[in-house]
């Protein structure tokens, strides 16, 4: 009986001593877990491209210029949809980006039809778009086409190359009309 009596303390004492035991060691980081910016599972790099398209596009929706110079390399080459030189530079197609989205509000890509290639360190992307926002205050439309060149550079796939290409329909025909004095065609 007495030993039962000289028991129940140490026990009390390790029930009581085992919570606080427990939340030290939860509050104490492991040193082998991966910091909050590292994924668990590394994405394919395809996917990794593929997320890089889609918040590149989402910066240049919004007009984030910070999150938009994150996904091209400081050497990329831009020829855009217009007849004009191609932009060298990241500094200088940040610089064009902004001009050009000084006339743009409300602006909304729709991306469709992508096809990535990866091949060890470069990558290709295509794919089709559609713009529609307003344009100096005029609502407007556009489709095209963009092509991206990709290159991995310290773990990151950043652009290098930016090549895009409208591809807005032609207007429709104008009905023909008969020339003075012509027949109507004879009805069957």
């Amino acid at each position: 009986m007495i030993r039962r009596l000289l028991l129940i303390p140490i026990v009390l004492t390790l029930l009581a001593a085992w919570p606080a035991a427990a939340q030290k060691q939860k509050q104490t980081p492991l040193k082998d877990t991966p910091n909050n910016d590292t994924p668990l599972v590394q994405p394919s790099d395809q996917q990794a491209v593929e997320t890089a398209i889609t918040e590149m596009l989402g910066a240049w929706q919004i007009g984030d210029v910070d999150m938009l110079r994150k996904y091209f390399a400081d050497n990329v080459l831009v020829v855009s949809g217009l007849w004009e030189p191609p932009v060298m530079g990241l500094d200088k197609y940040i610089q064009a980006y902004q001009r050009q989205r000084e006339r743009v509000r409300g602006a909304q890509i729709t991306r469709s039809n992508t096809f990535i290639r990866v091949n060890g360190n470069v990558a290709w992307a295509v794919y089709q778009w559609t713009f529609i926002g307003e344009v100096d205050g005029q609502p407007a439309g556009y489709h095209g086409h963009t092509t991206l060149v990709f290159e991995k550079q310290n773990g990151r796939w950043l652009i290098i190359t930016n090549h895009t290409s409208y591809a807005n329909p032609p207007p429709p025909a104008a009905a023909p009309t008969s020339a003075p004095g012509a027949q109507p065609p004879a009805k069957p």
